[in-house]
């Protein structure tokens, strides 16, 4: 399952030294030019999961497997993508092709690094993409709808619905706010799905800050968050810089000694790819044997055969049964056949809906 989040921003706010940071197959250039990352670079990125580790320790398998997510770079927009400035229309197809955004935002200050627009204003640099996205919904929204129009006049009533959501979207974005939002059912959701609306994805936002500042923030990061906390987003306080070069080392006592330099238990990074796994609506679900021991990405609130088709689609259409442990009782117990003695191993179903964290085994017949 690729899903995908897409790192935007302004130019020069610190996009692609996150892209570096986070991407360990991937680098992209980090430079002081305006469109220094043209094509979207994208890296898969683990998902660092302390279970997993546990996991390891206990059942000693050949390898371990983590579970991963894609990580998308793209080109810094500029005030007038909407209307095809600067990169403007390449940037807004590469977002549409995403499943989520994260969105740096620079909180610090640097005399040797451009702003187009001025003093530092975190709140304004929200706002400019913010209103990008929307002028460019807007603009696909009334073409379907002119569409939609001449259809219901000719007898089309399974258009009704549509005609009403892009309706109900449009009058949203005439009052300066996302789809986001607006809270659309399942329903309205699946009768627009083909708009592929850039501000109906959820928003993840990072606060770009100084070295300073990397533990409390400063009144950039301050401004920000209180300019979100309407929307329910979440704001990740972090140094772009500081996280690239601690993705650099390999030694991980090395590694250890310049985290505990500048203070830090863990990488903001680990939290970051946790958040964005978070704002996709994923869960975890784990496969523990000799050979491997493995975590397994699927959609929260997915039922066991939807999970089995992760591992192969023949397992989802000869679905028989799942085993299943859940964590807790694998750690407490330490072993599959423990669990199984205590009677902590479950037999469940079709309709039984994978909780994050269970260990599973499927039967199948092909």
């Amino acid at each position: 399952m690729a899903l995908q989040a897409g790192i935007v921003g302004l130019p020069n706010v610190g996009k692609s030294t996150l892209f570096n940071a986070v991407s360990s197959s991937a680098k992209a250039q980090a430079s002081n030019y305006r469109f220094c990352t043209i094509e979207p670079n994208t890296g898969l990125v683990n998902v660092p999961d302390p279970r997993l580790d546990k996991l390891t320790e206990l059942v000693q398998p050949n390898r371990t497997v983590p579970t991963q997510i894609e990580i998308v770079d793209i080109a810094g927009l500029v005030r007038g993508a909407s209307k095809g400035e600067g990169l403007g229309n390449k940037f807004l197809a590469n977002i549409r092709e995403v499943d989520a955004i994260i969105h740096v935002i620079r909180c610090f200050e640097d005399e040797n690094i451009l702003r187009d627009e001025g003093p530092i204003n975190p709140v304004s640099d929200k706002e400019i993409i913010e209103t990008e996205l929307q002028l460019k919904d807007l603009d696909s929204i009334e073409k379907r709808l002119s569409r939609a129009e001449k259809m219901l006049k000719i007898g089309d009533a399974k258009l009704k619905l549509e005609y009403d959501v892009l309706v109900k979207c449009k009058d949203q974005l005439n009052r300066g706010k996302g789809i986001h939002s607006l809270g659309l059912t399942k329903e309205e959701k699946a009768a627009i799905a083909d708009s592929f609306l850039l501000s109906d994805k959820p928003v993840l936002y990072v606060a770009n800050v100084d070295e300073a500042s990397m533990h409390t923030g400063n009144k950039y990061s301050a401004a920000l968050i209180e300019a979100v906390k309407n929307e329910g987003a979440e704001v990740i306080i972090m140094t772009n810089a500081i996280e690239a070069q601690i993705a650099e080392f390999d030694n991980p006592d090395d590694k250890a000694m310049f985290m505990e330099e500048y203070k830090m238990t863990e990488p903001a990074l680990d939290r970051l790819i946790h958040s964005a796994y978070k704002l996709l609506n994923l869960s975890t679900y784990f496969t523990a044997g000799v050979q491997e021991v493995r975590a397994w990405t699927i959609h929260h609130g997915w039922k066991a055969p939807q999970a089995a088709s992760v591992i192969h689609t023949d397992f989802e259409k000869g679905f028989i049964k799942a085993e299943v442990i859940s964590y807790q009782d694998f750690i407490t117990y330490k072993s599959e056949a423990a669990c199984r003695e205590n009677g902590r191993l479950r037999i469940e179903g079709k309709e039984y809906l994978v909780q994050d964290g269970d260990v599973m085994h499927f039967r199948f017949n092909v």
